[in-house]
Parts: structure tokens; C-alpha cells; sequence
């Protein structure tokens, strides 16, 4: 039985789960976003997670602490000098899955998984539909001129109908 085990073993060892999770953690941080199996994508985000809110806190024994996981100078740098700071005022969810379908040889659930900070074209969307606002009616409508009585308005706008629905002529003919 297997009550109260919650990870995913993904069908290995513990010694070759250790090593792909920090591989593909490695990748992640490095290239922002990496393509794999949806299955491996949550481990992934389970592993990379409080990485990530470790990096956030920039101090010696963060760094060691994340170190030991990754064993690698370059990831670690990247991680607390440009990754961290940038999601700094983020409370979590630093990472997205996007599903895209099957594999052709074995129809494995393929995924991206990546930064939520670093999928530009989203930002840019994002920053197009915050810049709206939303105007009232009333501001940019035109006021009648203060000397005039409704049914001169009438007759006003019929008028323009009428200049609007004459057909034009052909000088061809």
C-alpha cells in the first residue's frame, strides 16, 4: 500500500529522480522555459519552487542551501542575481505548465513548463489590457447648443439623413 506517499516517483530510483529533477531544474533556470512530460513538469515544479523562494532571501546559507541541490556555479548565480530579484514581490506560483499536447512515438502528455516572469509576449499583452481605462458616457458626449429647442434638433438630423442618403453620380456614364 502506498498511504501517505505523496511525490511522484516518476518510475525511477531515488538516485536517478534526484539527478533529472536537478537537471531539468538547471535547464529551467537557465533557458526559462523547457519542454517535457506533464507528469515530470509537476515534479519539476514541487523541486524548483522553494528554490526559488530560497533565492529570494539573498544570503550564504541560501546560496550554499541551493548549491547543494544544483552543483553548479553558473545555475545559482543566474538564480539569486537575475531570477530572484525579478520575482521578488511574487508570493509563489513562479512557475507555469502549459499542456501541448501528445508525443508522436509513445503519446506522452507533452508540456512547457516556465518562469512566469520571462514569457514576454503574455507581458506585453498583460501591460496592453491594464493601459485601458474605462470612461464614462457621459464626458465625451456633445452638449446641445443652449438656444435651441428639441424639435430644431430633429430637423437638424434629418437633414444630415438626407444629405447622407443621396446617391453619388457616376461621371463615367
Amino acid at each position: 500500500m502506498r498511504h501517505g506517499k505523496k511525490f511522484n516517483h516518476l518510475s525511477r530510483p531515488a538516485a536517478h529522480r534526484k539527478a533529472l529533477l536537478t537537471n531539468q531544474a538547471k535547464s529551467l533556470i537557465l533557458h526559462k522555459r523547457i519542454v517535457t512530460t506533464v507528469a515530470k513538469a509537476k515534479a519539476l515544479k514541487k523541486f524548483v519552487e522553494p528554490l526559488i523562494t530560497k533565492a529570494k532571501m539573498d544570503k550564504t546559507h541560501s546560496r550554499r542551501i541551493v548549491f547543494s541541490y544544483f552543483q553548479d556555479k553558473r545555475s545559482v548565480k543566474l538564480l539569486f542575481d537575475e531570477i530572484a530579484p525579478k520575482v521578488g514581490d511574487r508570493a509563489g506560483g513562479y512557475t507555469r505548465i502549459i499542456r501541448m499536447g501528445n508525443r508522436l512515438g509513445d503519446n506522452a502528455e507533452l508540456c512547457m513548463i516556465e518562469l512566469v516572469d520571462y514569457n514576454e509576449l503574455l507581458l506585453k499583452e498583460n501591460a496592453a489590457k491594464h493601459a485601458r481605462t474605462r470612461r464614462s458616457k457621459g464626458k465625451n458626449r456633445v452638449s446641445p447648443p443652449e438656444n435651441s429647442s428639441p424639435s430644431d434638433l430633429i430637423n437638424q438630423d434629418q437633414g444630415n439623413a438626407k444629405e447622407e442618403a443621396a446617391p453619388l453620380s457616376d461621371p463615367v456614364n
